[in-house]
């Protein structure tokens, strides 16, 4: 049987059939309708924020986010992220300036300020994994040198951190709804963000810079509809049951791997409420004997997909003219070296075994 590195979330076919009903009553398919009002209410509170908007998926959403900041300039982040994080920063008009990472994946803070030049105008981290940056220091770095700071927290959903939603650290962070994720709207993403004057602008960026009838600025269309809303409205209320299943998946890995020459698993910060969102295991080929590439070709002719995630680096997009992955050399090792394995709430634990016995038995 085969077992995919992801498996989406569904709520039964009848319970969205009845949460969607009312779109036939109303017939308020997009436009925040109300069953999007309900779900942005909803959302707000489940992740302890303050300020939070949709969008129709999360890479649309940190795009309208710095369009919304107006930045002109360079950005440090980290080349170990999905493409949406660098694609958003060059569409916006700003040139990412990339950071190598550190042993949790996360950018490496202490490495940040080197990168500050008289361009800077922000920092954008990426929570890996379910994973944070260190976000007091970053506020520091940011603070100090009169940067934005926004996070791709795309993998952090319901991450909190010291008993704080993890959205409320920074200027603002992105969520992404997309269908693989903890939390899902088939697709949709989210914007959190400190300061609620930031509203006008990054909702006007959401739909085409128009307000009432006036044209204020260049925009695009990013609303989320009303059958996204509502298998939100479903999903959100089995986050519970989501999260207890993958933290039973996940302490399977952990118990049936630990210890295994040459694989790292993930290093979780202390004060840190997990998602369990991926299970990622770093290989030593010297101690684990063969590499991640022919890891992944091992599982796969037993019919286990798991995924190189991140790899290639973005770093090493052609359009840049230039090979920058050398640049941050642990970033580069960690991304040809790095594998993530199935991850998802209903994976059941024997074929969690299957897969473990696999990876052990090489």
């Amino acid at each position: 049987m085969r077992i995919n590195v992801t498996k989406s979330s569904m709520p039964s076919y009848e319970e969205y059939c009845e949460e969607i009903k009312s779109i036939w009553e109303s017939v308020h398919l997009t436009n925040m309708g109300p069953i999007h009002n309900r779900l942005l209410g909803q959302v707000k509170d489940y992740l302890k924020v303050d300020n939070i908007e949709f969008f129709v998926n999360g890479h649309l959403a940190l795009y309208c986010a710095l369009k919304a900041m107006d930045l002109k300039g360079e950005i440090i982040t980290t080349p170990f992220t999905f493409a949406s994080t660098t694609n958003a920063i060059v569409q916006a008009g700003c040139k990412p300036v990339f950071c190598d990472i550190k042993e949790d994946y996360t950018i490496d803070e202490n490495k940040i300020e080197s990168l500050i030049t008289d361009k800077t105008v922000a920092i954008i981290g990426v929570h890996v994994y379910g994973n944070i940056c260190n976000v007091e220091k970053i506020q520091e770095i940011a603070d100090r040198h009169g940067l934005k700071v926004i996070y791709d927290a795309a993998h952090a959903f319901g991450v909190e951190y010291k008993g704080k939603g993890i959205g409320s650290y920074g200027d603002a962070s992105m969520f992404s709804f997309h269908a693989t994720k903890v939390f899902h709207t088939i697709e949709g993403g989210c914007v959190t963000f400190k300061d609620d004057a930031f509203r006008e602008k990054l909702t006007l960026q959401r739909n085409f810079g128009v307000h009432g009838e006036e044209l204020e600025c260049f925009g695009t269309n990013a609303k989320m509809n009303e059958f996204q809303a509502a298998m939100g409205i479903c999903n959100l209320r089995h986050i519970d049951e989501e999260l207890a299943l993958r933290k039973a998946v996940f302490e399977r890995y952990v118990e049936r791997l630990s210890g295994k020459d040459g694989l790292t698993l993930l290093k979780v910060r202390d004060g840190i409420k997990q998602n369990y969102a991926y299970f990622p295991v770093l290989l030593d080929k010297e101690k684990f004997g063969i590499n991640r590439d022919e890891l992944c070709v091992k599982l796969a002719e037993e019919g286990i997909f798991a995924r190189k995630y991140f790899y290639p680096l973005v770093s090493e997009n052609k359009e840049f003219g230039e090979d920058l992955a050398d640049k941050t050399p642990i970033a580069k090792d960690i991304s040809r070296n790095i594998v993530c394995l199935p991850m998802y709430a209903h994976l059941a634990l024997e074929d969690v075994d299957r897969i473990c016995d696999v990876v052990c038995g090489l």
